[in-house]
């Protein structure tokens, strides 16, 4: 019994770890008692709407977080949200979002799943879209679903209400995003969701309707905190690129890793390595006395992640790269290689080799002195490149060869 108590606790422990809040704990740990005197196992939803292909760090908060429910018995509901993402999250939107094709939706279904069991045990997980039960509700079904909540309820969530009274429409399609997420839970008849600190409305919807269909039971709600990105200020994001993708080459997540500030490095240990809470500390009074460097740490961090989502090997021969790169200003070994006829602007040269994203920008890094040549600065955003073979160098991590013919 004291082993079992034991148990609990240090799974309680990890299921708390990083969590911004947790509705309705005591029922976790009654269905952690269950699993650990006998064996009965339980559920974990969590959804995702496949709105882009590429998976980020700060998705996988989640994916780490059912990983560790995996370890304590749980089986995960991996749904995708098929369905509701043609209808779009409206979650901190001040706009109504363009819905995407039900053949994006689908490409990008396949994209996540190959992903997510990188972190996530596949044989306790569930790959579910929620078009297989919505499409069976119907208009009498949907229009039996709108009756569980009310237009003044709805207004009292944030984005609503403050679209509401700044005039900005509203569609009704909107309103019934949180309801068909609640649904979900209803279908599944889920134990626990978890989401993000942002999905806080919609999460408790599931508890509303699993009370309003009478199926038994009341999911628990665990919610995670929104992962900063790189900059340590705005959300982890693709369109402010600030992310750090899944699926990016090692050499560029070490890279971005090692760019993190000190003082958010303890952020991503917490959220995104899977060293207990005792190594971690470990780790941070190593470096406050000195004894440890914040680089060390990082670059432990970044093994870690790379070797989750590549290998060993690539993790190790990625910090190879980063210390001859950047300990010693050599160029990388393995460059994209490009061959123009003519000569040509250095601007243009730039999004040519796909290392700047536009010429404006081009001709700010070189402004800021964030463009070399052949290892050299330059300052000339009007230089025009003569045929010959160059090494451009954006920033410290940007690489390309050119060859002008």
């Amino acid at each position: 019994m004291e082993k079992q108590i034991t148990m609990i606790d240090e799974a309680l422990r990890e299921i708390k770890r990083g969590s911004a809040e947790i509705i309705d704990i005591e029922r976790v740990e009654k269905l952690l008692k269950a699993y650990f005197e006998e064996g009965k196992t339980y559920t974990v939803k969590a959804g995702f709407d496949p709105t882009a292909p590429d998976l980020h760090l700060g998705h996988t908060v989640l994916l780490q977080k059912l990983a560790t429910f995996q370890k304590y018995g749980a089986n995960i509901q991996f749904l995708i949200g098929d369905f509701t993402a043609q209808i779009g999250d409206p979650t901190g939107k001040s706009a109504t979002r363009k819905t995407l094709t039900q053949a994006q939706i689908l490409e990008n279904a396949k994209s996540y799943k190959e992903q997510v069991f990188k972190i996530l045990d596949e044989s306790k997980t569930e790959v579910v879209f929620n078009s297989d039960w919505i499409n069976q509700l119907g208009a009498s079904g949907m229009l039996s679903l709108t009756t569980t909540y009310n237009v003044a309820r709805m207004l009292e969530r944030d984005d609503f209400d403050k679209r509401y009274k700044s005039g900005t429409p509203i569609s009704i399609s909107e309103f019934i995003y949180p309801l068909l997420q609640g649904y979900d839970s209803v279908h599944l008849q889920s134990d626990i969701e978890i989401g993000g600190t942002d999905q806080k409305f919609n999460l408790l919807m599931g508890r509303h309707l699993q009370r309003a269909y009478e199926i038994g039971k009341e999911q628990s709600v665990l919610m995670m905190p929104i992962l900063e990105g790189l900059d340590g200020i705005q959300k982890m994001s693709k369109s402010l690129n600030n992310y750090i993708g899944v699926a990016d080459e090692p050499n560029d997540m070490f890279g971005k890793v090692l760019s993190i500030s000190d003082e958010l490095m303890w952020r991503y240990f917490e959220l995104l390595s899977t060293r207990t809470l005792e190594e971690i500390k470990l780790f941070q009074f190593a470096v406050e006395d000195g004894s440890l460097h914040p680089k060390k740490a990082k670059e432990d961090l970044a093994i870690e992640i790379i070797t989750r989502f590549h290998s060993e090997d690539a993790a190790n021969n990625a910090k190879k790269e980063f210390d001859k790169v950047h300990s010693k200003s050599q160029i990388p070994t393995d460059i994209d290689e490009f061959s123009v006829e003519g000569e040509l602007w250095i601007a243009k040269a730039l999004v040519e080799c796909k290392i700047s994203p536009s010429t404006s920008q081009a001709r700010r890094d070189i402004k800021q002195g964030a463009v070399k040549i052949n290892q050299e600065k330059i300052s000339d955003e009007q230089l025009q490149l003569q045929s010959g073979e160059y090494v451009l160098q954006v920033g410290k991590r940007k690489f390309a060869k050119l060859k002008v013919i």
